[in-house]
């Protein structure tokens, strides 16, 4: 009797062994993170906690930023590797829309102008109003999140519940006002639906639904989760809080009560726990506090280790997990492409599209596409690419889908410059695009000003080939009108009525040289007239001396420019090599003010080498420091007087307002300038600058005051220095500065301007 009560017992203690072992393998986990902009990478900290203290983790699900870091998780990256790519260099430009310097591509950039604003349109739709529909582009973070989740949702078979953690994320349909929970299909376009917060990033359609933010109907998904999975025990972590009532006079905050409804941050299970850290306010896209939000979140989620203990009982190890973690991501497909499909464009633009991405006949890696898909991304014609990449088993290559959409074929520009100086002026340009095997664009625009007064009819023709190459022509006519700001005179020397005319025909080839530069052949003829007096001394009944130079030129540029902003740049780096031949009969016409009265006739053939270079170093706290250099050496002779001596010869302008004035001592055929810049921002888009260049000529050009012709001084004789001080606000529309300029040796060296826009002007021929 008593070996029987023994052997019941065993069985008794066995059974119960056996039940509890299968209700502990049975205990589920799953952690549900919510939105919250830059303060979801608190969820980061979260996650490192748990694993470094054994929780399980059997689902996990997201939205906005949780989608971010949970899909991430989930496609099997380490919290650790969470972090790494939070913190890298690349993540800045996924939430600011700016392109990596890596990835511009100069080559495809039109022709610098003074716009202020670009309005698109087609004829069809001219009075249709549009507005932006995102703040920031996403043009980076759509390729990173291909570049990211491609390979584990191959390895997943595109079903959610297949990768490394069973995942889930919703978005928001805005059409049917409900939230759409992702089960399978590509990872990284789930997540990208689920983080477009409305205007800051562009929505994407999936399954022909248009999707937003998931927070707009549901910040905090843990009814999905218990939905999908019915787990044990729900963990979640909160950095997220509804919106405070909106104020009268904050259209953000109304714009954000209207699109995200209130979510109650409930676990919505009986055995739940919530993290909640305290984090600050911040923008949502604020990332400069990612360190304390994710040491937040660490230290939160250790706090409730003894809680989230009372009802999880298991225990993984990291080498276990870091075995299942591996396990997973050994099955993850490498990124080769072996065909590229392209939605949204006819044949002929397929073809263009292909060419811009595919020189090669083999299949190509992501990594190697990486460059072309941006320069493709540069085209003006182009307006917005989604990518994605889908898994052949077949082939175990990847099709890159490309879903394209092409730019409104006319755009209108609209700029110049305001000025308290008298060289305000209003800037228009007119642009048709059209896009086929090859790409056209035809230009014209005006400058209406007091100053300066333009004409120009261009057209250029991009051809995508290996080598991509573009020809370019021109139609310009360009006028200086001196004797409007004749208070710009800065001495009595110098003639106080001065009008410049040029007009040129111009024929231009250009080839890519690295990412950020390009190589431009021309060819070019030219008119030039020049009017002036060669004394301040005239009546309205005295004529004007006439300077004619008809001339044909040709040469070779290589530029190379990286500057963040058109005027008053404050990074980057630009770099211009030219070296040209001109070719031209010069006829001299004295006015009735001229010592000589007899015309003139003289040929001319000169070369001219050209070099500038202006450059922005690293930042040293708030201060960065800028480096202006440039150089002309030529064989250009002198022309029949003084003044058409100093109009023929280049001039050396570093200060924008240089470009609106006539200052002889800064003119020379042989000379070299040096400066320095510091930059101090005072706080976001102000800046402080101070300027100061060195100006050498090699020979001075004189005027003899016996006849009025130019004569050169002695070698290296002088040098000249220019000053600048300035403020700039660099707003959307562009800069607004206060400018204290000082030029050595004036009568009049002080100056002060206060303007809003930019002086750029179109090209003459010989430059």
């Amino acid at each position: 009797m008593n070996q029987f009560k023994i052997i019941y017992c065993k069985l008794f203690c066995a059974v119960l062994l056996i039940v509890f072992t299968l209700t502990a393998s049975a205990q589920k986990v799953a952690l549900v993170l919510s939105g919250g902009g830059a303060k979801g990478v608190t969820h980061i900290g979260v996650l490192k906690a748990l694993e470094e203290q054994g929780i399980p983790i059997d689902y996990i699900a997201g939205t906005s930023m949780g989608a971010i870091i949970g899909g991430l998780y989930a496609s099997g990256y380490s919290p650790d590797e969470i972090q790494k790519l939070i913190n890298s260099p690349d993540f800045p430009y996924w939430v600011t829309g700016k392109v990596d310097s890596r990835y511009t591509y100069y080559f495809k950039k039109s022709r610098a102008n003074p716009s202020w604003i670009n309005f698109k349109f087609r004829l069809d739709s001219i009075f249709e109003t549009k507005l932006p529909t995102n703040i920031v582009s996403p043009i980076n973070m759509d390729f990173a999140f291909m570049e990211i989740f491609s390979s584990a949702s191959a390895a997943s078979d595109y079903n959610f519940d297949s990768l490394y953690i069973p995942f889930r994320c919703v978005a928001s349909d805005i059409v049917s006002n409900k939230e759409v929970a992702f089960r399978k299909g590509d990872v990284g376009k789930a997540i990208r639906a689920s983080m477009t917060f409305p205007f800051y990033f562009k929505p994407i359609r999936i399954d022909g639904k248009l999707l937003f933010d998931g927070g707009m109907y549901n910040n905090f998904p843990s009814n999905v989760v218990l939905q999908d999975f019915n787990p044990d025990i729900i963990i979640g972590s909160k950095a997220a809080s509804n919106y405070e009532p909106p104020k009268e006079d904050d259209v953000i905050s109304q714009i954000q009560t209207m699109l995200m409804e209130k979510t109650d941050y409930d676990v919505i299970c009986e055995n739940g726990i919530l993290i909640e850290p305290k984090l600050k306010t911040v923008n949502v896209i604020d990332f400069s506090n990612t360190e304390a939000f994710i040491d937040s979140g660490y230290v939160a989620a250790l706090r409730k280790i003894p809680e989230i203990r009372l009802f999880v009982t298991d225990t993984i190890s990291m080498e276990a997990r870091n075995k299942q973690r591996l396990a997973f991501n050994s099955k993850k497909k490498p990124l080769i492409i072996e065909n590229l499909q392209i939605n949204g464009l006819n044949k002929n633009q397929e073809i263009y599209v292909k060419r811009q991405l595919l020189h090669k006949s083999h299949n190509i890696s992501l990594a190697e596409l990486k460059p072309e898909y941006f320069k493709l991304l540069a085209d003006d014609k182009i307006d917005y690419v989604y990518p994605s990449l889908q898994y052949d088993k077949l082939t175990n290559f990847y099709i890159l889908n490309l879903d394209v959409k092409k730019d409104k074929n006319f755009s209108l520009q609209y700029g110049g410059q305001v000025s308290s100086s008298p060289v305000s002026e209003a800037f228009i340009e007119l642009q048709y695009k059209y896009l086929g095997q090859h790409a056209t664009s035809i230009f014209t625009n005006t400058y209406i000003g007091r100053f300066y007064n333009s004409v120009q009819l261009r057209s250029r023709l991009d051809y995508p080939m290996k080598l991509p190459f573009y020809i370019e022509a021109d139609l310009t006519y360009n006028q200086w009108n001196f004797f409007k700001t004749s208070n710009y005179f800065y001495e009595d020397k110098t003639p106080s009525y001065l009008i410049e005319n040029e007009e040129h025909a111009r024929v231009s080839v250009g080839i890519p040289a690295s990412r950020q530069g390009k190589l431009i052949f021309d060819a070019a003829y030219g008119h030039i007239r020049d009017d002036y007096y060669q004394t301040n001394i005239f009546a309205r009944r005295d004529t004007v001396d006439k300077t004619f130079f008809d001339f044909f030129t040709n040469g070779i540029l290589f530029e190379k420019n990286s500057l963040n902003q058109k005027q008053f740049a404050k990074s980057g780096g630009y770099f211009s090599a030219s070296f040209r031949q001109i070719l031209g009969e010069e006829k001299n016409v004295p006015g009735s003010t001229s010592l000589t009265h007899d015309e003139s006739v003289h040929y001319h053939r000169y070369y001219q080498l050209r070099i500038k270079y202006d450059n922005y170093f690293k930042n040293i706290r708030e201060f960065k420091l800028g480096f202006y250099s440039e150089i002309c050496l030529s064989n250009q002779r002198l022309l029949s007087n003084y003044v058409s001596s100093q109009l023929a010869a280049p001039a050396f302008q570093p200060v924008p307002e240089c470009k609106s004035l006539f200052q002889p001592k800064y003119r020379a055929f042989n000379f070299g300038g040096v400066g320095l810049k510091i930059i101090y921002n005072i706080y976001k888009n102000i800046d402080y600058r101070l300027e100061g260049y060195m100006f050498q000529p090699y020979q001075e050009i004189l005027r003899n005051e016996q006849n009025y012709k130019a004569y050169y001084g002695p070698t290296f004789d002088r040098r000249y220095f220019i000053a600048s001080t300035s403020v700039v606000y660099s707003s959307p529309l562009g800069p607004l500065s206060v400018s204290f300029n000082y030029y050595d040796r004036n009568s009049k060296s002080f100056s002060c301007v206060v303007s809003f826009g930019y002086i750029i002007f179109n090209s003459k021929a010989n430059e």
